[in-house]
């Protein structure tokens, strides 16, 4: 897909109070640990992830993708009235339904001739809703829109821990597949995605690629269809064939990236990739010929925040100024299923705005 006339105007994020730190889930998995005989500091030093952050309990994903949409649209001085479409793509949600995109619509005051909907694919759900909401710009149906989604890992951390402790059959070999689960931290990112007649930034998006590798669909999975603040799920994941197999997807997708951006390898000058853990960036920046020195992460603060994961690792990269005024970014996502997409962007001017969200609810501003 090649674009014209798109822009990524702005980002905005929230990002909760409550950290975690590694040695401190280890300590609330003592009973596993104790049982098994497993080193402390082993999580930290297999993912590279020193703490993660988790929403209150009971906090809905629509109230943290209300607070950054507004930080979005504040920091592009556009007025809600100016939206075209919203689109929520995180795994969390409300409900089963109606869509969680439908309360974000209502407390933003967007117009009613505005699209909404939710967009479910995992890690990779706010990418395919700024594709598809960039599809729409470029036909000329909109010319702007909200792409944003919250995840909560609390629930799943919590839930994990429970089972590990519990579970007095487990053993070294068998909890591998919860190893992943313990990674998970909470984050909340909107992008405003912009027809460049109306942009102030021209940033723009240029290209996407996509590669649907779903041989391997069964890779990571959670149980039981679940939705809202109380839900309490499981996950099963082979972390090592997923990321053997979505880095082999990834060079595939590379293929077509560049084709459809018209650049080489050297023609990148910044990578944004999805934060799963040191061992994925390390094999993924390898495998795509891509110097680590030119890409960004969070993973060690934030954990794997699903689909906030990548657009809030970009924005936090811009505030840092790590990415510069006429920089081509590349936006590098994988998620289970396997699906790879892969976005390029020549960067011009940075717009991000972020809270912490604190044991009040309260927005706390931070940049």
């Amino acid at each position: 897909m090649y674009y014209s006339d798109v822009c990524i105007e702005s980002f905005g994020y929230t990002i909760p109070e409550e950290i975690w730190t590694s040695a401190e889930l280890e300590e609330k998995l003592k009973p596993l640990y104790t049982r098994l005989k497993l080193p402390e500091g082993r999580l930290e030093l297999m993912t590279g992830i020193h703490e993660r952050r988790f929403w209150p309990r009971g906090t809905k994903p629509s109230e943290l993708s209300v607070s950054s949409c507004e930080l979005a649209l504040q920091s592009a001085n556009m007025a809600p009235q100016e939206v075209g479409c919203l689109i929520h793509g995180s795994v969390c949600r409300d409900f089963l339904e109606p869509a969680t995109a439908c309360k974000v619509h209502h407390q933003l005051g967007l117009p009613r001739e505005c699209f909404i909907f939710d967009v479910s694919n995992a890690c990779l759900g706010i990418l395919t809703g700024m594709v598809l909401a960039a599809n729409m710009i470029q036909l000329g149906q909109i010319k702007s829109a909200l792409v944003v989604g919250s995840e909560g890992g609390r629930q799943l951390v919590e839930n994990t821990i429970e089972t590990l402790n519990r579970d007095t059959l487990l053993n070294r070999k068998s909890i591998k597949s919860a190893v992943a689960s313990l990674t998970i931290g909470s984050a909340s990112c909107a992008v405003l995605l912009t027809h460049s007649s109306i942009s102030q930034t021209n940033n723009r998006l240029i290209a996407a690629a996509v590669n649907a590798n779903t041989r391997f669909h069964d890779l990571c999975q959670s149980h039981n269809d679940q939705a809202g603040a109380d839900m309490q799920p499981l996950m099963q994941t082979d972390s090592e064939q997923l990321m053997h197999h979505g880095v082999e997807t990834g060079v595939d997708t590379m293929i077509e990236f560049l084709n459809q951006s018209q650049w080489s390898i050297a023609d990148i000058d910044r990578a944004v990739c999805h934060q799963v853990g040191v061992a994925h960036q390390k094999l993924m920046l390898e495998s795509l010929g891509v110097n680590p020195e030119l890409d960004y992460s969070t993973f060690s603060w934030l954990g794997n925040t699903g689909s906030a994961a990548l657009p809030i690792t970009m924005a936090v990269a811009c505030e840092k100024e790590f990415i510069h005024p006429g920089h081509n970014v590349a936006m590098l996502g994988i998620g289970s299923g396997i699906n790879c997409m892969m976005l390029a962007v020549e960067w011009q001017k940075t717009l991000v705005a972020s809270r912490v969200w604190n044991s009040n609810s309260e927005a706390l501003p931070v940049g």
